[in-house]
């Protein structure tokens, strides 16, 4: 029908017919290809979805009981707080690390608190070498302790035996917990084409043969990244705990936060999907949240908030006497329990608690401007507002504040904080 229409059109069939007649046909077939492409694609995202779904492991929370802590916020909305763990079996190694044997257990647990209005996030990093009081977990298999390691308890009941143990000693109530196996995080990396850090020299620690290079930034592949957060006997600074080791982790996974929410991820369909098998792969979470629509309506929840806003802070600790029979491990400070009573309280954290105590997710500065000259302490505070928010205009966040203007009654003085192996200044 088309091919006699042409002949008629050149000689002298009025030019807007067959305008029309071309622009149904060629509606039609737009309208036909968009209802296949929406079969094809609806189809292919039901499979997908009910495919991650499946990876991801879930566990019941009914051991928990009702006797958890009460929720403080009264507010409008409501705030989140997710307990993130590493679990580094170290499958196929053949050797202990760190002393432990059968594997590393809970290398990393992580409170993420989401605030109600979710304009703000805190990750505050539990150091694994903390003495505390575990109470009874595992359907009671697992009795109650005093004065353990806080990993222990991930090895005596998994990560709801943790998670009643947060809830314990820091008085938090928790909504959620994700454990994420430290293999498939490495899958993770790989999937979005490496994660750049910046490493200010050869990151290395022959007692477990663990080599990092340096760059800035250096292009950490999936087994260089797992290599850089596990690693715990490096150099001269190496730490009596895992202080340091934790201070890598939080510079690392800010550094995949970006990565992930990069152009340059989110623009490539193979890297988005790579990383969500490899993602899902790799959780075993409660019952409650064992799918990616749950986990992505939290996902989505954060997309409004900016990188500056994603703080990583490490618990306030410090160390035992070392004539202590816990010599090497430590306590929490006041100052931890201050952390606490914000975080269950949904309030932001004042800048003397995150002083030298925290990073953001925002992207490192370059090395010209890692050189350049450092402002003064009055600008610094007017300029870098968001990296150390505060309650009141007469907090001080600025680092090289002199002692008498950070001192408080229940917050020494700032120090200067020593430099951590594998993270530039």
């Amino acid at each position: 029908m088309s091919d006699e229409s042409r002949p008629e059109s050149s000689a002298g069939v009025p030019k807007r017919r067959g305008k029309a007649a071309r622009k149904h046909t060629v509606g039609r077939v737009i309208l036909i290809s968009a209802v296949v492409l929406a079969l094809v694609t609806g189809l292919s995202t039901v499979y997908f979805i009910r495919h991650l779904n499946g990876n991801i492991e879930g566990i019941s929370l009914d051991e928990l009981g009702d006797d958890r802590p009460e929720k403080v916020y009264k507010g409008n909305g409501e705030p989140l707080n997710i307990l993130v763990m590493g679990d580094d079996t170290r499958e196929g190694e053949g050797n202990a690390i760190d002393g432990e044997s059968g594997g590393g257990g809970s290398d990393t647990t992580i409170l993420v608190h989401i605030s109600a209005d979710r304009s703000r996030a805190y990750a505050v990093s539990i150091p694994r070498d903390s003495i505390v009081d575990r109470p009874e977990c595992n359907d009671g298999e697992s009795s109650a302790a005093t004065d353990v390691m806080w990993n222990a308890a991930y090895t005596e009941g998994g990560p709801v035996c943790t998670l009643a143990q947060l809830e314990a000693n820091a008085d938090v109530f928790v909504d959620h917990f994700v454990v994420v196996d430290f293999n498939g995080f490495g899958d993770m990396v790989d999937a979005v084409g490496g994660v750049p850090v910046c490493v200010p020299e050869d990151l290395v620690d022959r007692e477990h043969g663990i080599f990092v290079p340096a760059g800035d930034p250096s292009v950490l592949t999936g087994d260089e990244a797992l290599d850089y957060v596990r690693a715990r006997s490096v150099g001269e600074l190496a730490q009596r705990n895992d202080i340091s080791r934790i201070r890598r982790q939080q510079t690392f996974i800010a550094a995949l936060v970006r990565e992930v929410k990069s152009a340059g991820t989110l623009t490539r369909l193979d890297r988005v999907v790579g990383f969500l098998d490899a993602a899902t792969q790799s959780l075993t979470t409660d019952d409650e949240l064992d799918s990616v629509t749950r986990i992505g309506k939290i996902a989505m929840q954060l997309q409004s908030v900016g990188l500056d806003k994603i703080q990583f802070v490490t618990l306030p600790t410090e160390y035992y006497p070392t004539d202590s029979e816990f010599s090497g491990r430590v306590f929490w400070t006041p100052q931890a329990d201050q952390i606490w009573k914000l975080i269950n309280e949904d309030k932001e954290l004042p800048a003397r608690l995150l002083s030298g105590n925290a990073v953001t997710a925002e992207p490192p500065k370059t090395s010209a401007e890692a050189q350049s000259p450092s402002p003064s302490p009055s600008e610094s505070a007017s300029e870098t507002p968001t990296e150390t928010p505060t309650e009141t205009p007469t907090e001080t966040p600025s680092e090289t504040a002199s002692p008498s203007e950070t001192a408080t009654p229940d917050a020494p003085a700032t120090t200067e904080p020593e430099p951590v192996p594998g993270v530039c200044a």
